[in-house]
């Protein structure tokens, strides 16, 4: 009898082992793909750069629906993998119900805060970087108009199209801003199709440089601008190359900083939770110069976005946040 509980107990030790062993951080990406060409795409460089810096695997889930993110969540965890990344803030809700049950477990979200003492929100200053973008779009403007399409209308795209009004009026006082959010749903995000034929709308109205800002539904936005011969201009990942010489500029959301730093401080022990809030100064926003737009950002316009970047990040601007102070003024 004691023999067999030996060997028990040897083939307990080995699974626990092995299982151990098998264990990797995690990363549940948001509907629409990881390749959607913006927002998981980004999370996606960011787990790329981590892989190669460091050899290690990486687990990876993408969502076709938001219902997937509680058991995509919760099997990471199980297996022991850790850190566990949840892009998007349409996890929040599996999250807040997951991360109670595996207290030792890391966790990490990217746009979107969850209060649990295991968890590290990563959240972004988007009107700061949506302030460049509209300073930007003005400045390019012919016409006097430009647009900007939204995905799911929620208070960070709020966020966004306020940043964007602001930036715009401060090149041209009397710039006109269409603008139209694509759902009230997560699937708004996943919608090109329609993105294009909002930003149509917007461009029969006279605007000659629309912003998206709507995940993969703004491929269709970027599309449908490059059709009709305006600009367009991407967010979240660089998307300059994706119609080059028609895409103004891309005001990126460093989602893949958040993702790489989640890993990598995982990695070497300094893992802690809390929000982390990423505008400009803390490299959480930029915008995107490259040989795909070089054309198309004059002198003038250059030392105008590299002036509000600075003005932006010292304090000496102040870009309006409707989640923090209400409604948009603009």
């Amino acid at each position: 009898m004691n023999h067999s509980r030996s060997i028990l107990s040897v083939v307990a030790g080995a699974m626990l082992c092995a299982t151990a062993a098998q264990a990797d951080p995690a990363i549940v990406y948001s509907v629409g793909g990881k390749f959607d060409g913006s927002f998981n795409e980004s999370a996606y460089g960011g787990m790329k750069r981590f892989q190669e810096e460091s050899g290690q695997s990486v687990r990876e889930f993408a969502l076709e629906r938001d219902a997937q993110s509680l058991q995509a969540l919760r099997n990471f965890a199980s297996r022991g993998d850790t850190p566990v990344v949840a892009i998007g803030f349409n996890q929040a809700n599996a999250l807040n119900q997951v991360a109670p049950d595996f207290p030792e477990t890391d966790f990490a979200i990217v746009d979107m805060v969850v209060d649990q003492p295991n968890v590290r929100s990563y959240v972004f200053k988007e009107h700061e970087g949506a302030y460049v973008g509209g300073l930007l779009a003005a400045m390019a403007s012919k016409t006097g108009t430009i647009g900007f399409v939204g995905g799911m209308d929620i208070p960070i795209i709020q966020r966004f199209l306020c940043g964007y009004k602001q930036g715009a009026l401060a090149a041209d006082p009397d710039i006109s801003v269409l603008f139209n959010m694509t759902g009230d749903t997560p699937a708004a995000f996943a919608n090109p199709v329609r993105g294009g034929e909002l930003a149509t709308g917007q461009i029969k109205r006279g605007a000659d440089v629309v912003l998206q800002a709507a995940g993969g539904t703004g491929l269709g936005v970027l599309q449908a601008a490059a059709d009709a011969g305006v600009l367009g201009v991407g967010t979240d990942s660089n998307q300059n190359g994706l119609h080059p010489g028609k895409v103004l500029t891309s005001i990126r959301k460093r989602v893949d900083n958040a993702v790489y730093d989640s890993f990598q401080s995982a990695n070497n022990g300094s893992f802690t939770p809390g929000i982390r809030v990423l505008g400009l100064a803390e490299g959480g926003m930029d915008w995107v110069l490259d040989e795909n737009n070089k054309a198309l950002i004059s002198d003038e316009m250059q030392a105008a976005a590299d002036a509000a970047v600075a003005g932006i990040s010292d304090g000496k601007i102040k870009v309006h946040d409707v989640v923090t102070e209400g409604a948009c003024p603009y």
